[in-house]
């Protein structure tokens, strides 16, 4: 106890004092409860104006570190460790709450963590259960192919060369005509949403979406200044779109095949009056079209199938189809544009994964996809049909629903406005997990996205169970 600070220091003798109190408690010299000299016998033995010590002790106090008990005098506090850590640590929190990229839901936070678990029924998720995978072909896949050491590598800027023709020629099927220059292999859908949000729009661009929308559910746009502006699409679209436009950059972002989450399907009407609206406005549309494969029946084509000016960046990926693990899809636009985003990609990932890509090539020049989809979509269908009846049996009275014409939902209305976070969480104690209507419209109370893609039939018999009790229970309260 014979320190005393050195005058000829650049560092004040307040602060030395600071930093010696500091390491005392740091070694643990001084532990949580420890009374402190007076002020007097400190500044004596440091050889220092009482002042100086006041300031000090004063410094440490607004730290958490000291603590003064009336009438006792100055004690190390009992939470002083946790008052050392954020001293010696960046303030973390500070950093999370400024960045850039705005933090999900609370909702969504606990559905992206509730589906890591296995004790979970999960009756919202969009996601192949695992046993409608064909993993084994897969795997029967790896064995086949033969990998050149190029192939391993880093792939072009746009993504593998033979896999951008396969596209061509695959989509060629939904009346879309591409050159591979045209085509960026991305991962997956929302990458590309990503891509385009930070490669082609300025701060405070207009992202034009329906009022129930998947954007409200992830943040591509939001986290990098866009506005999200909801409107409908009736007769006064084309008006609407001009009135609030004027002369800002816009985009509309649309899913006019098994639209996420309520399933629609759109008309071919419906597709040529979005795309003249937008084509009198010049403003460039996001088709994503990642279900259009698990249709049960054919419909019309996709808005990119009537694009002669290249107004539409089109989508599509095999997450929802073959694996979402293979974390592959693809963007298909002008080549100015794609050659823009394809050089982001680069700065970020170099590349979607070489061998996923490779495995991809070989499902589309192979016909394994498309006779995968065939078995698919009968799979995807008797999921439907059972999770129908379920409903007719316990739901009817309830709530409403649409046939399902494809896809893994079913948007399910209650009559009541019931669903709301407190819902969620009654639900999720019981150990079923659902996405609420509100995570894509957040005036929405009253709709679930009841999928029947992920869950067993077992699962989704005891879910909907569940699901119809805490219902009937609401209702009565």
């Amino acid at each position: 106890m014979n320190w005393q600070p050195n005058r000829q220091r650049d560092t004040s003798l307040q602060q030395q004092i600071v930093q010696w109190i500091t390491a005392l408690v740091e070694r643990g010299d001084w532990v949580a409860g420890t009374k402190l000299p007076t002020q007097r016998q400190l500044a004596m033995q440091f050889g220092v104006n009482r002042s100086t010590v006041q300031q000090a002790l004063e410094e440490l106090k607004a730290i958490g570190l000291l603590e003064s008990k009336v009438g006792s005098g100055v004690y190390v506090t009992h939470n002083s460790w946790h008052a050392l850590i954020q001293q010696t640590q960046p303030n973390w929190q500070t950093y999370i709450e400024t960045s850039i990229h705005k933090p999900n839901y609370h909702t969504i936070q606990l559905i992206n963590e509730y589906e890591q678990r296995e004790d979970v029924i999960r009756l919202g998720t969009g996601e192949l259960a695992p046993s409608l995978l064909p993993t084994e072909a897969i795997e029967a896949s790896l064995r086949e192919l033969s990998f050149q050491p190029k192939a391993l590598g880093y792939s072009s800027p746009q993504g593998n060369d033979h896999l951008r023709a396969a596209i061509c020629d695959y989509v060629r099927n939904r009346g879309i005509v591409a050159e591979p220059q045209q085509v960026c292999i991305v991962s997956g859908a929302l990458q590309a949403l990503q891509l385009i949000a930070v490669g082609l729009l300025e701060q405070g661009s207009i992202v034009f979406q329906e009022p129930t929308s998947y954007l409200n559910s992830v943040h591509p746009f939001q986290s990098v200044g866009m506005q999200m502006v909801s409107i409908h699409r009736d007769e006064q679209l084309a008006q609407t779109l001009s009135q609030r436009k004027r002369k800002k950059q816009a985009v509309f972002y649309a899913i006019p095949t098994l639209h996420n989450p309520t399933g629609q399907v759109w008309t071919s009407l419906e597709k040529k009056q979005l795309y003249e609206a937008c084509q009198a406005s010049r403003i460039p549309i996001i088709e994503d079209d990642v279900y259009h494969e698990l249709l049960f029946e054919a419909t019309s084509p996709p808005i990119k199938a009537m694009d002669s000016s290249g107004q539409v960046l089109y989508i599509g990926s095999v997450s929802k189809t073959l694996s979402p693990g293979l974390r592959i899809g693809w963007l298909i636009g002008p080549t100015t544009v794609i050659e823009r985003l394809a050089d982001i990609k680069m700065q970020t990932d170099y590349g979607s994964s070489a061998i996923s890509q490779e495995i991809v090539l070989h499902w589309l020049q192979s016909g394994k996809y498309e006779s995968h989809l065939a078995s698919l979509r009968q799979h995807l269908q008797d999921r439907a049909h059972f999770t129908e009846q379920i409903l007719q049996g316990k739901f009817k009275d309830i709530a409403t629903w649409s046939k399902p014409k494809g896809g893994f939902y079913i948007w399910l209305k209650f009559h009541e406005p019931l669903i709301d976070k407190e819902f969620f969480m009654k639900l999720l104690q019981q150990q079923v997990l659902i996405n609420p209507g509100y995570i894509y419209d957040p005036q929405d109370h009253h709709h679930i996205r009841l999928s029947y893609a992920y869950a067993t039939y077992d699962e989704l018999q005891e879910g909907l169970q569940i699901l119809h009790k805490c219902v009937v229970e609401a209702l009565l309260q």
